[in-house]
């Protein structure tokens, strides 16, 4: 603040994007990835366990030892939950995916927000100075939009 009669603050601006083939194309390159990505984690998150779980029984001299079936319930246990957590991403991403499949051409989806600053002044609106929004057409700005 300057002189007092204006001040600088930080916004969010929502970021549209028109729906074209190539948007349409990497948003579902994205997603494909984010599911492969998941898989393998998936893959190496079983991979994991079993080799702790192997290791606890090679280390105990009586693998049937309470203690011991108690460290693998552990282990199993928490394995699960990172399972159900990863397949619950995976789900949301399989679901975006045919989300992104059916929209038409020329459509107008949310993509995001990014912050930027403005100058506020007495007079000024602050609704209409905090609401303004970035139309972009294969990451070119075709619109600034004050709503």
């Amino acid at each position: 603040m300057s002189d007092g009669t204006s001040l600088s603050i930080k916004r969010s601006i929502t970021v549209r994007a028109v729906v074209t083939p190539a948007w349409k194309e990497e948003a579902e390159r994205e997603l494909s990835n984010g599911i492969a990505t998941t898989d393998q984690q998936l893959a190496q998150l079983e991979q994991e366990g079993q080799q702790v779980v192997d290791e606890i029984r090679r280390q105990s001299a009586n693998p049937l030892d309470p203690r011991v079936q108690d460290q693998v319930a552990q282990v199993q246990q928490q394995v699960a939950a990172k399972r159900a957590e990863l397949e619950e991403q995976k789900r949301n991403l399989l679901q975006q995916q045919a989300q992104v499949r059916e929209l038409e051409m020329e459509q107008i989806v949310e993509q995001g927000q990014i912050e930027s600053f403005c100058e506020l002044k007495v007079g000024d609106n602050l609704v209409s100075k905090m609401q303004v929004a970035v139309v972009v057409r294969d990451g070119v700005v075709e619109s600034i939009e004050q709503d």
